[in-house]
């Protein structure tokens, strides 16, 4: 059985004391097998906010996989960024930008979208692509197949085309056709579960809003997402619930479920 806690754009340095308290002791409720996160742990890169998302995450007591978003590239450190761009990133959440977890039932695959020499936009390449179907294709069938991105490779606004990750096309197409299940990303604190349709088999995106960070969209709390596989959902579902902070209770509560069915065959 998996259980997956998606925290995405938490952005320390901008955290919010008591929602980051509510977090902790929910997650500490749940106990999921891992932690991922989805990009943007910290504002501006700094330290202290490396050292404040770190002690965070150790925190829970259980592994993590983490991928860096753009905020967590020096900005205004001109020489840092041009000479060592990742290395406050790498002394904080370890020297591997594109990190794999394996157990019986979960194979999730991190891909690095940031790139230092843009601000916001992402990008995937033709190396990254299939670095990525490659390790698709090996997968089990009992495993829950999730890509692992920052900048969303799906958006559900017009407003919010312009941060959609570059090169998503081909890369949807490659890891459909391998045998992705979900493509789990942020970037942009809205939270949402879309088919993406005319590809070779189902496939889904999956985003999560700003966790813990006062930079809330309008309409969309902070939250978070679990996704449930194995003995934690239906027999062939994937549950995915969103939580999201309710301010007047200081507590996370249940707000959305979306229950999906990834196709499988005796060999992907």
């Amino acid at each position: 059985m998996t259980l997956l806690l998606q925290i995405s754009d938490p952005h320390f340095g901008t955290e919010q004391a008591p929602v980051v308290e509510a977090l902790r002791s929910w997650a500490r409720q749940q106990r999921p097998d891992l932690v991922v996160l989805s990009g943007d742990i910290t504002q501006r890169a700094r330290p202290s906010q490396f050292r404040a998302a770190r002690a965070f995450t150790d925190g829970l007591g259980v592994p993590v996989l983490a991928v860096p978003g753009n905020h967590d590239i020096p900005l205004f450190d001109l020489w840092t960024r041009l000479l060592n761009p990742y290395g406050r990133y790498r002394a904080a959440f370890g020297a591997d930008l594109e990190p794999v977890y394996r157990s019986a039932e979960l194979l999730a695959v991190c891909v690095n979208t940031t790139r230092p020499w843009r601000h916001k936009h992402g990008e995937v390449n033709a190396q990254q692509i299939d670095r990525v179907a490659r390790l698709l294709a090996r997968a089990d069938p009992e495993q829950l197949r999730v890509v692992v991105v920052h900048q969303p490779i799906a958006v559900t606004r017009l407003e919010d085309e312009c941060h959609r990750l570059r090169g998503h096309a081909p890369a949807l197409r490659r890891w459909a056709d391998a045998g992705a299940d979900l493509v789990i990303g942020g970037h942009i604190h809205l939270p949402f579960v879309m088919p993406l349709q005319g590809l070779a088999r189902p496939l889904w995106a999956v985003q999560a809003g700003t966790a813990v960070s006062s930079r809330v969209r309008e309409g969309a709390p902070n939250s978070v997402n679990l996704l449930r596989w194995g003995a934690h959902a239906p027999p062939g579902c994937c549950r995915i619930e969103q939580w999201d902070y309710q301010s007047d209770e200081q507590r996370l509560r249940l707000a959305k479920t979306s229950e999906i069915r990834p196709a499988r065959t005796a060999r992907a």
